[in-house]
């Protein structure tokens, strides 16, 4: 299953890169492969079984207990 993770993220990489590169689109690169890396490393994390964090448990938390804003 892992292999074909990887294999499915090469083609992404092998279908979108090259036209980025050619158009001399820099920064769209630079993003494209922070949000490319954070998706292989949460996908990694469900295939092998690690759970993946909740993020509106953290923003609940910046919200209610950071900013002291609860609304009830």
């Amino acid at each position: 299953m892992i292999f074909l993770l990887i294999m499915i993220f090469i083609g992404i990489i092998l279908i979108e890169v090259p036209g980025l590169i050619k158009n001399k689109y820099w920064h769209e690169l630079k993003i494209f492969s922070v949000f490319l890396i954070i998706a292989f490393i949460m996908s990694l994390f469900y295939i092998i079984g690690i759970p993946i964090p909740n993020p509106v448990k953290g923003e609940e938390y910046l919200i209610k207990h950071i900013l002291h804003l609860n609304y009830k």
